[in-house]
């Protein structure tokens, strides 16, 4: 049986796979150990960069369409003001991931010719 996850309920799975993998990459817990390893991880980061700016703007979407109903109310304010906020705040981070991806794109590349040196003793 196939249990129908909400968006915020997705998101946070999202938020606390990041948190395990913080912990996965702390120099002490040892499951880093090989170049290719960082190059496999970066390579799965720049993947989830690259999906963000399509759900800030489906975000921003739905928000706006809501909008235009009337059917928003703000506890202060002018609910339209919040809801261009939001929608400035959205596209904002969608330029944000698109630099970030750039970024990761990079150090994926720079990690791609590194290899492993087996020490002689081994």
């Amino acid at each position: 049986m196939t249990t129908h996850l909400t968006p915020a309920a997705l998101a946070d799975r999202a938020a606390e796979a990041v948190r395990s993998l913080n912990h996965a990459t702390q120099l002490l817990k040892g499951e880093l150990t090989y170049p290719s390893d960082a190059y496999d991880v970066v390579a799965s980061l720049k993947t989830l960069t690259q999906r963000l700016p399509q759900a800030f703007d489906q975000l921003s979407t739905f928000v706006d369409r809501l909008g235009k109903t009337g059917n928003v109310t703000a506890d202060h304010g002018d609910p339209d003001e919040h809801i261009g906020e939001a929608r400035s705040a959205l596209a904002s981070a969608a330029l944000i991931a698109q630099t970030l991806t750039e970024h990761l794109d990079r150090a994926h590349s720079a990690f791609g010719p590194l290899g492993y040196r087996v020490p002689d003793d081994e």
